[in-house]
């Protein structure tokens, strides 16, 4: 079993690349090895900073560090995912099963699924993060969600110290929500998670810009590497790196409103862009209502709104995490000040 280590800098492991140190931190490769990290004493630790007086022991469970940010040093014990593991456990005539580690990256995931001939993820090409993150949020790109490719997952109870098995049912898959975020929220650590791929690709294609992007390809025939590689061309050209620049993706969800409410600002704000849903809502488009705020290109130190996709913040070197926190209070109120509507964050804040 790997060994708790003190006092180490966590900047490689979160993609927003923020430099913040983890007093205790440990990788875990299996669920036993996460259990016997869970019975970790940490020690009393003297001399804390203000406001962490009375200061109880935390434990915080890192999977790709894609969708969290750092806003100071952690005082207690981080212990990062490592499971790692592809197989396939069934078929049957449509479908074939396969179990993931939640250590995997999914990128590397979904490149090997299309590799293997197994449609359903494609359209989920170069999200970044770790298999175990894909089930929690539900994770969705381009007009798919992993609540449509899901079959069961396995996740460790902390309190009871046992395995447990969810259903797509028992996970209550919503937009970016999950049971893992609210009702069980920090009660389970997700170990691995089994996907029901098609063996017989039906395409996703009308979503976005990739019928678009494949006709500039010059693809005449449909396949899961032309698809995937329209997505990921299409997320390059809007997305910045995080190997190249500090962000963790979509900073916030896509507001959902009434049909009334939706009617009366776009009597106000005529490009305003919406989706119809099928509960009658109307979903909006975040990065729209932020660049028409006027946040999109905007810098202050290195903590900044992408010049291309205003939804993403960004880390251009030294952002403190309560830098990037803090412009995104400004968005929110920003938004809330001209179109009436609140926006939320898809980022867990530390």
């Amino acid at each position: 079993m790997n060994k708790v280590q003190e006092n180490i800098s966590i900047k490689q492991y979160n993609t927003f690349a923020i430099s913040t140190v983890a007093k205790y931190f440990a990788e875990f490769n299996t669920a036993d090895e996460l259990s016997k990290l869970l019975e970790f004493k940490q020690p009393q630790t003297p001399n804390l900073p203000t406001g962490q007086a009375g200061h109880k022991p935390q434990t915080l469970i890192l999977g790709g560090g894609s969708n969290i940010l750092f806003t100071k040093d952690y005082y207690g014990l981080v212990l990062k995912n490592e499971i790692k593991g592809i197989k396939e456990i069934k078929e049957d005539e449509h479908h074939v099963y396969v179990q993931v580690g939640a250590g995997e990256n999914w990128h590397q995931f979904v490149l090997h699924c299309i590799k293997k001939g197994w449609a359903g993820v494609e359209n989920l090409s170069l999200i970044p993060g770790n298999v175990g993150a894909s089930p929690m949020q539900n994770i969705g790109a381009y007009g798919v969600e992993i609540k449509e490719v899901f079959y069961s997952l396995e996740a460790y109870h902390i309190k009871d110290k046992r395995i447990i098995n969810f259903s797509l049912n028992d996970c209550e898959f919503g937009y970016r929500e999950s049971v893992f975020k609210r009702k069980y929220k920090d009660q389970f650590v997700i170990t691995d998670v089994t996907y029901r791929l098609n063996k017989i690709p039906n395409y996703n294609i009308s979503y976005g810009a990739i019928e678009q992007e494949l006709e500039k390809m010059g693809v005449k025939d449909l396949s899961l590497q032309a698809v995937s590689h329209a997505v990921i061309n299409i997320r390059s050209s809007k997305l910045p790196n995080p190997a190249e620049i500090g962000n963790a993706g979509s900073f916030f969800k896509n507001p959902e409103i009434g049909s009334h409410e939706f009617h009366e600002l776009k009597r106000m704000f005529s490009g305003i862009v919406g989706y119809n849903l099928p509960n009658g809502n109307v979903k909006l488009a975040a990065g729209w209502l932020i660049e028409q705020a006027g946040w999109k290109g905007y810098r202050k130190g290195d903590a900044g709104c992408h010049e291309k996709q205003a939804l993403v913040l960004v880390n251009y070197g030294n952002a403190k995490g309560s830098e990037i926190l803090e412009l995104s209070e400004n968005i929110l109120q920003s938004v809330q000040k001209k179109f009436g509507v609140s926006l939320e964050r898809e980022v867990n804040i530390v």
